[in-house]
């Protein structure tokens, strides 16, 4: 079985503002490759809930005015802030709505804390001309955001595993699944709006990256959002879905857990079941380079001793397998 196509074209993914009904919005940014991550906006009254901010301050800032464009009682100023989880394209924005209260679980407050705007922009000027594969990659992937000049700031308010907050009449579900793509990973429900913003626990035809895992909790947050009575999934990254998207999704974290643990077992290192891997029905998704890191996790899992540790490291194996054409 081939996973694709699995978009919902009624919500075409095309970038800007979609109305998903009952006053709920996507945010979304093609192509959901590197830090083109999608966002959201939920509205009641003259209440407002922003799902993420962006990865620098002009594209949230462009996000934000087309939000009050379309819901200016609503959005003129945001009440409240949800990170979904810690990677900067889903809280580099944060300073823009600095006035609301902004809300994230504890475990996503403080790998915040340990990625500030500042790293990326120091990996951004270490790598600006370096020729390595490295260099280049770090070009193609970060290379079209300014992250200079971005200033951290942090949630006001954190939780643990659950937490219901209220927009207008509406409740708001946060529902803590970390870790698994990060520490922390929080999805976020709107029941009445039949809607789930789910942050990067789903990259709709795209790959998705194990930073923490293990894999069993992100593959459990994929069953709960197949589970889920809605008409809408707004993934991380990648066009609206339906529970197709969270069954790919899972079936790629079985897939390259099993692949990964027989190479284990077998004896080879992680680079090696790495580029040994045929990806097969998941050969078409975007950024199919992050089959490195999610075997570095898998091995991780099974207790190697021999895995990539930093940010570098981790981007160095991406960095052999990608295609910098």
């Amino acid at each position: 079985m081939a996973w694709t196509n699995l978009g919902l074209e009624k919500w075409r993914f095309a970038k800007g503002l979609h109305d998903v009904g009952n006053g709920s919005y996507a945010w979304l940014q093609p192509d959901g490759s590197w830090g083109w991550s999608n966002a959201g906006l939920v509205v009641d009254g003259d209440q407002s809930l922003l799902v993420d901010t962006l990865f620098d301050l002009p594209l949230t800032q462009t996000m934000l005015d087309a939000m009050k464009d379309a819901e200016p009682a609503a959005a003129a100023r945001i009440d409240t802030v949800v990170n979904t989880h810690a990677n900067g394209d889903h809280c580099h924005g944060n300073q823009l709505v600095e006035d609301a209260e902004i809300i994230t679980s504890a475990a996503t407050a403080k790998e915040m804390s340990e990625l500030p705007p500042a790293t990326l922009a120091q990996l951004q000027q270490a790598y600006a001309d370096d020729p390595s594969r490295l260099g280049r990659f770090v070009r193609k992937a970060f290379g079209p955001f300014e992250f200079a000049g971005i200033r951290h700031v942090g949630p006001t308010r954190t939780f643990e595993k659950e937490l219901s907050v209220s927009v207008g009449d509406k409740q708001v579900a946060l529902i803590e699944v970390g870790p698994a793509h990060t520490k922390g990973d929080v999805l976020v429900h709107v029941p009445a709006d039949r809607v789930v913003f789910t942050g990067d626990i789903l990259f709709v035809e795209g790959t998705p990256i194990v930073w923490a895992g293990p894999f069993s909790n992100w593959i459990r947050a994929c069953e709960l959002l197949a589970e889920m009575d809605v008409d809408a999934i707004v993934p991380g990254h990648g066009p609206i879905t339906d529970r197709r998207g969270a069954d790919a999704v899972k079936a790629y974290l079985e897939f390259v857990y099993a692949e990964a643990k027989e190479r284990f077992e077998g004896g080879m290192s992680a680079t090696e079941a790495a580029r040994d891997i045929d990806l097969g029905a998941f050969k078409a998704w975007s950024d199919s380079e992050r089959i490195a890191v999610n075997v570095d996790s898998v091995y991780r899992e099974l207790g190697a001793r021999e895995v990539a540790h930093g940010t570098v490291d981790l981007l160095g194996l991406m960095a052999e397998l990608a295609d910098l054409d």
